[in-house]
């Protein structure tokens, strides 16, 4: 054997080592995670549906992981700050977020974002929707929506309060001013805690809800007219009509979903699907949804990355019908 020969043979080897050594605490690593503290992100302001949601799922989740599981509010561009933040993060499991899907198959078709949404990303799952609606003071004279559509044209630049700016539940409103010939003029907040408290405190003429109203509607200070982004009724308020019987074209529904870095193991992703999924099936956490109104509509990971890739299309090709023109 040539020195050559003997000297390939011994780098052969030392390589082989390396890979190994280098792997076995990446192995070790993800049976073991977590060892250390996991921090979500919440794509919206505090008190917000998307907050309670997060915060319900990390009580949960931290109690089974035996870590603490902290929620960090990272509010802005409709959860597209947060998504934005996870996207440079390592992707170990210990940085994730609970955003709105529309920061993954919608606004980035629509305004500037600092990711790239089908590439970025581990999606961990969905557990719930936003339960949206059109929302009136509980003093307005307004009973329907009928009285609603006869006052609004009445009344040209009525102002709306949102979750956000290109929001879900905004577009929503959009598409039933068109729908009906209104002209309404949006008012964009942080998260639907804040539009809310801007409609009990009648600053803005009505709201278009993203979940947070449902207590009030149940209390009587805010009146219910239309829900959105659905198919069906809320059983709790039959006599309201879904956004479709009136005619009007509606949006997929938005939903909550936790999303982290690209690139995560399999074995630690799904260690949080599983950890996730068992908070979302308690009492505890069915309780909160219960209290603001969500539906629970949870999505594996194969099933969720299928409904994000074709909404993102349909989203896309309904930019195009409509004209919509990026942002930047």
């Amino acid at each position: 054997m040539s020195p050559n020969d003997r000297l390939f043979k011994v780098f052969l080897f030392s390589a082989t080592v390396l890979t190994f050594l280098v792997g076995v605490p990446i192995s070790l690593h993800a049976q073991d995670f977590p060892t250390k503290p996991i921090t979500l992100y919440c794509g919206f302001a505090a008190g917000a549906t998307t907050d309670l949601v997060a915060r319900a799922l990390a009580g949960g989740a931290e109690k089974l992981f035996g870590v603490p599981v902290v929620v960090e509010t990272k509010a802005g561009g409709s959860s597209t700050v947060a998504a934005g933040l996870v996207a440079t993060k390592k992707p170990d499991g210990y940085t994730l977020a609970v955003v709105s899907s529309g920061a993954i198959k919608r606004l980035p078709d629509l305004i500037k974002v600092t990711y790239d949404p089908m590439k970025d990303f581990t999606l961990i799952g969905q557990y719930s929707a936003y339960p949206a609606g059109l929302v009136v003071h509980g003093e307005s004279p307004i009973k329907n929506v009928a009285e609603f559509i006869a006052y609004a044209k009445a009344h040209p630049g009525l102002t709306y309060g949102s979750s956000g700016i290109n929001s879900h539940q905004g577009l929503s409103i959009q598409l039933f001013a068109q729908c009906k010939g209104l002209q309404l003029k949006e008012i964009p907040y942080k998260g639907g805690a804040e539009s809310v408290t801007a409609m009990l405190g009648k600053h803005t003429d009505f709201l278009c809800g993203s979940g947070s109203h449902y207590p009030y509607v149940q209390q009587g200070q805010l009146r219910l007219l239309v829900v959105n982004q659905t198919d069906k009724r809320d059983p709790n308020y039959p006599d309201v009509p879904t956004l479709k019987e009136l005619g009007c074209t509606d949006v997929p529904p938005d939903t909550l979903i936790v999303i982290g870095p690209k690139g995560m193991p399999d074995s630690v992703a799904n260690k949080l699907v599983n950890i996730f999924k068992t908070v979302a099936d308690g009492v505890e956490f069915q309780q909160v949804l219960e209290q603001i109104k969500c539906p629970y509509a949870f999505m594996t990971r194969e099933q969720l990355e299928k409904a994000m890739a074709s909404e993102y299309d349909w989203y896309k090709e309904y930019h195009k019908k409509t004209g919509a023109k990026k942002s930047f």
